[in-house]
């Protein structure tokens, strides 16, 4: 078997920036622990399945799954921007949006000008007072608030201490959330971005995210509301970085940002 596999820089317009992710084509259903193997084997922060679906409302259709090189998750932003953008500039050039069944529901990806925009289910951030402590330890600083979804939310007061902050890998993964996301309010240093973000994952397998989509499912609500403002420009300031656009549309969030093919391969299995 011979499965055709591409390499995606994920929010970022220059290659070698931004978050990269695997995108495979399936042309049938594969057992789990295979999906998982080739995953692992990888070594990425995500690797996307895709596997064809026929059409949707009139739009290209595929099924999307995620995996980690240790687990499968149920929504990923960059991956997700990845698959699109191999089948909008591979695949059906001629789209203008794509659709996609996930386990987080039905996930739509369209063109806007360079960029490509997904939609996602927005999170409301729960207040998460009980966990202060373990949080301070793990960062080596308190936050100035702190809240919980699919991860946690520390708040902290500056954009240099996200830039300057290292988390113990140990104790992080000792929370009981999936990962860490640390934010600020961004800063004319950060090239206008509203606020800026990392997120630490070592209990998916993932110390540091360099880019992560699936983050301001939580994030957008809350500088929202904070702000003001619905339309808001973010930075991730991990070491490769990242530039993303969202809007907060309630019960959704559109996430924008561009991506750069950088590497076009086969998998092959025996």
């Amino acid at each position: 078997m011979r499965i055709p596999l591409f390499q995606v820089d994920a929010f970022t317009a220059v290659p070698f920036r931004g978050n990269p992710a695997a995108v495979c084509l399936l042309s049938q259903e594969l057992p789990q622990e295979l999906l998982q193997a080739i995953a692992a084997e990888n070594n990425l922060s995500e690797t996307a399945f895709l596997l064809p679906q026929g059409s949707w409302d009139g739009l290209p259709h595929y099924s999307l799954r995620w995996f980690t090189p240790t687990t499968e998750v149920d929504l990923c932003g960059h991956a997700t921007l990845a698959a699109a953008h191999v089948l909008l500039s591979e695949v059906h050039p001629e789209a203008q949006e794509v659709a996609f069944s996930t386990r987080s529901g039905q996930v739509l990806v369209r063109r806007q000008g360079k960029r490509l925009a997904m939609d996602f289910p927005s999170q409301t951030p729960q207040p998460w007072l009980e966990a202060q402590e373990q949080v301070a330890a793990a960062l080596g600083i308190p936050p100035l608030e702190l809240y919980r979804g699919s991860m946690g939310v520390a708040v902290l007061a500056s954009a240099q201490q996200v830039r300057q902050v290292q988390p113990n890998r140990a104790q992080v993964e000792a929370l009981s959330v999936s990962g860490l996301i640390v934010t600020a309010a961004g800063a004319d240093s950060e090239e206008g971005a509203d606020f800026v973000c990392r997120v630490f994952a070592p209990r998916l397998g993932i110390p540091e995210d360099p880019v992560t989509g699936s983050a301001q499912c939580l994030l957008a609500p809350y500088w929202s509301e904070r702000l003001g403002r619905t339309e808001l420009r973010v930075r991730q300031l991990s070491t490769r970085g990242g530039e993303l656009w969202c809007r907060y549309l309630g019960a959704r969030v559109e996430i924008a940002g561009q991506a750069v093919l950088v590497m076009v391969g086969e998998l092959r299995i025996p």
